[in-house]
């Protein structure tokens, strides 16, 4: 279970309050995979940090009685002056889990080589991203994140993120954010669109794609 109580988000802009959530209230059940939809700067992406952790609210509280996972890909947790290794280790180390594990998980899939040494830092966006997919993948957690991203780099590695994240599936639950509808059907069983600094949860995919159609019409 996931709960938003009361929850509000907001930035200061010029000097200008811009509020994302204001006084959100839902619940979000375990056995039960979300999408969220909104229109450009409805504040998916916020959603889905504060969901995580990444962020905090500013009012408000967030209840997880659940392993949720950070947004899938997400590489601004890793420390650049740190190298992948060092990353992986310190990762583990606060989700409880053996590094040695989770460092031969993420050496295989990644295939950083001789990189996994050097600091995070000197890496393209493609070698974070495959590192940070990785790491999201070796550790275990009831409830993945999803901002868009369901695999990165070329053909052939988009295919072992695929088969990896139908793995992780088959124990897990995800909250997905997609502008695609069939990903939102494929993946999800029920849906929450934001709007107006509200988040209405609908409990059929398809009664949330129409909705979320009107707002786009």
């Amino acid at each position: 279970m996931i709960r938003f109580e009361n929850v509000s988000k907001f930035y200061s802009v010029y000097g200008k309050r811009r509020i994302i959530l204001d006084r959100v209230n839902f619940t979000l059940r375990p056995e039960i995979s979300y999408g969220i939809m909104g229109i450009n700067g409805a504040g998916k992406s916020t959603t889905l940090r504060l969901l995580a952790g990444v962020e905090e609210a500013s009012r408000g509280r967030i209840i997880r009685g659940q392993r949720v996972s950070w947004p899938i890909g997400f590489s601004g947790g890793f420390n650049p002056k740190m190298s992948g290794r060092d990353n992986l280790i310190f990762v583990s180390r606060i989700y409880g889990e053996d590094p040695r594990q989770v460092l031969e998980f993420v050496e295989d899939f990644a295939e950083l080589g001789v990189y996994m040494d050097m600091p995070v830092g000197t890496y393209s966006s493609g070698m974070s991203a495959r590192l940070a997919f990785g790491v999201s993948m070796a550790i275990p957690f009831d409830t993945y994140l999803i901002d868009e991203t369901l695999a990165v780099g070329d053909a052939r590695m988009q295919k072992r993120c695929q088969e990896l994240f139908e793995m992780r599936r088959a124990t897990a639950n995800i909250i997905l954010i997609s502008h695609s509808m069939e990903q939102i059907r494929t993946y999800c069983s029920q849906a929450i669109i934001l709007v107006n600094g509200q988040a209405v949860v609908y409990d059929k995919v398809d009664e949330a794609i129409s909705a979320y159609r009107r707002l786009n019409g």
